[in-house]
């Protein structure tokens, strides 16, 4: 069996310019960036602002396993499935991270004969955006040290700086350290990194739908308070300008291809459990404008990813799906009904389909939302397992799919494709958010918690419910939250698995992220800098003499 780099690097990709022009792009609306990448202008969104919108899909899965279940692969192979069928559609996918390429997980372009490429460069530097939204997180931080240094006229509290400094790895040796130690001159302080996925500069990116917002976004990020308690922002510092120039082609959207030549915007790159999981406004209004479909994916599963796929960007932007693909295996579902025991058959099967109904009910009841189930197959799976699969879902009123998108590529999801188009072919559906922007924090992380999760309360340590009262007394009482929680349970407790009932997420703190338009929420043990694995990723990858990667995916 040929591995996926073997596979991907098989393929023959179309040059860049034909992807584009089958797009309706014009020479001008784009820049290639070497043969089979390009980034796409954002003005084109004013000349194509009077089409009519596409169809909007949004794939999601239920919780986990380490390894996931192939989201990504699906998200791929349905929109190659609706071109087969004779559909345009267009994909949308956030850009890999390095932390997970390097870390446990590996890759973030598919899988099989359902991968985006090239996918070498995709899951490496690709265009650079990671890292200039990097070096704009890190030149903030320089400017916020630089202006003590020279005299502190803002009178920042040292002691009160929250802006940290992020790059793009796991480390968690730099998740807290001392910054200026040895050196007379500077001011020594705890300090500290994040992974560049939690930057708020991120975040910022993915939520602005234009320069001027980019620009406006950033000059409302709090980096620190003064020695009176008073919010300092980057406005303050005048640093957005130069936080702007630096994001300058990181704003535009990547136009990158499936190996069936199916059109994928590829841009941002906002973790689903330590920030709000999804690929930017832009990319999702290009594509929903330049297709009939645009199939995008919210990272881990519906409890993070989609439930803030909706509160935070549909809420921000207007947007609201037309059907939902949740993506199950056979393997996650075992998994979660022995607990994470090797011990894995079809009674384990059984047990596990409660976290699976969680997330259906969630999707269809909460949200509304005409859903799908993709059986994301493998070799290893027992046609008695599909069939129990499919017979639960039917009974639930939802279609479940068996999909072979990595041995099969298209012709394995044509199938689901029907199955989505026939979902998604309603007239609209009014917006069901989960709760209002009124509510006070403690009531909007209750009613996810609660009605999302299934738990019975959220219990807050005193230091949330400072953060809280601080940010509502600073004006912004009415933006979203978004959870910071692991994604392998509905629970704050990644080793309770299946579909716990009774229990209670412990809230640790809260952070205002005013550029980005909401708060994040810290439960249980969640970080914000995650460590590689005992055995990472970046031991099997290697280069030859010829220049040929080895090891990815």
């Amino acid at each position: 069996m040929p591995s996926d780099m073997e596979i991907a690097r098989g393929a023959a990709l179309e040059d860049i310019s034909k992807i584009a022009k089958a797009l309706g792009l014009y020479e001008s609306d784009y820049e290639p960036y070497g043969r089979y990448k390009a980034k796409v202008s954002p003005h084109i969104l004013s000349r194509i602002s009077g089409r009519p919108n596409g169809k909007l899909v949004l794939v999601t899965a239920l919780n986990p396993t380490p390894a996931g279940e192939g989201k990504t692969t699906i998200t791929i192979a349905l929109g190659d499935g609706l071109c087969k069928l004779g559909h345009r559609a267009v994909v949308a996918l956030r850009e890999p991270s390095l932390g997970p390429t390097f870390g446990r997980k590996g890759g973030a372009t598919g899988g099989g004969y359902s991968q985006v490429a090239p996918m070498e460069d995709i899951n490496l530097h690709f265009t650079g955006d990671l890292h200039a939204v990097t070096a704009a997180n890190n030149l903030l931080a320089a400017i916020i040290d630089n202006h003590i240094y020279h005299g502190n006229k803002l009178g920042i509290d040292p002691c009160a700086i929250t802006w940290r400094r992020c790059m793009d790895v796991n480390d968690r040796q730099l998740r807290h350290i001392i910054s200026g130690a040895g050196a007379r001159s500077c001011v020594s302080r705890k300090d500290g990194f994040d992974i560049t996925a939690a930057s708020e500069i991120m975040a910022v990116l993915c939520l602005s739908a234009n320069r001027a917002e980019l620009k406006q976004r950033l000059a409302q990020i709090i980096v620190a308070c003064d020695t009176d308690g008073a919010p300092v922002t980057v406005r303050d510092l005048r640093a957005q300008g130069a936080l702007a120039a630096l994001l300058k082609d990181a704003f535009k959207p990547n136009l990158v291809q499936s190996l069936e030549h199916t059109p994928v915007l590829m841009h941002g790159g906002p973790f689903a459990n330590i920030a709000h999981g999804c690929s930017s406004i832009i990319a999702t209004r290009m594509g929903l404008k330049l297709g009939d479909y645009l199939v995008t994916e919210a990272g881990f599963g519906a409890d993070l990813g989609a439930e803030k796929f909706v509160n935070i960007k549909c809420r921000r932007h207007g947007l609201w799906p037309d059907a939902a693909v949740v993506v199950v295996t056979a393997r996650a579902l075992k998994y979660h009904g022995n607990n994470g025991g090797d011990k894995l058959d079809l009674d384990a099967l059984r047990r596990g389909l409660p976290n699976l109904t969680r997330h259906l009910v969630n999707l269809t009841g909460l949200f509304g939302l005409p859903t799908v189930v993709a059986i994301n197959t493998f070799s290893a799976d027992i046609p008695e397992e599909t069939a129990c699969i499919i017979d639960h879902c039917r009974k639930m009123g939802i279609p479940a799919v068996p999909t072979d998108a990595w041995a099969q590529g298209a012709d394995g999801a044509v199938a689901l494709a029907r199955s989505v188009v026939q979902a998604a072919n309603g007239n609209g559906l009014a917006p069901r958010f989960l709760y209002d922007d009124a509510l006070p924090f403690p009531e909007k992380v209750r009613a996810i918690v609660q009605r999302v999760y299934g738990g019975a309360d959220a219990k807050f340590d005193p230091q949330a419910m400072e953060d809280f009262a601080r940010i509502e007394a600073l004006g912004f009482a009415r933006l979203p939250v978004c959870m910071a929680k692991t994604p392998m349970s509905l629970t704050d407790d990644p080793k309770r698995l299946g579909c716990p009932e009774g229990f209670t997420v412990r809230v640790r703190r809260a952070r205002l992220n005013a550029g980005a338009g909401f708060v994040v929420v810290y439960t249980g043990s969640v970080i914000t800098m995650p460590g590689l694995p005992p055995v990472p990723a970046s031991e099997r990858i290697d280069i030859d003499d010829n220049g040929v990667i080895h090891g990815l995916g």
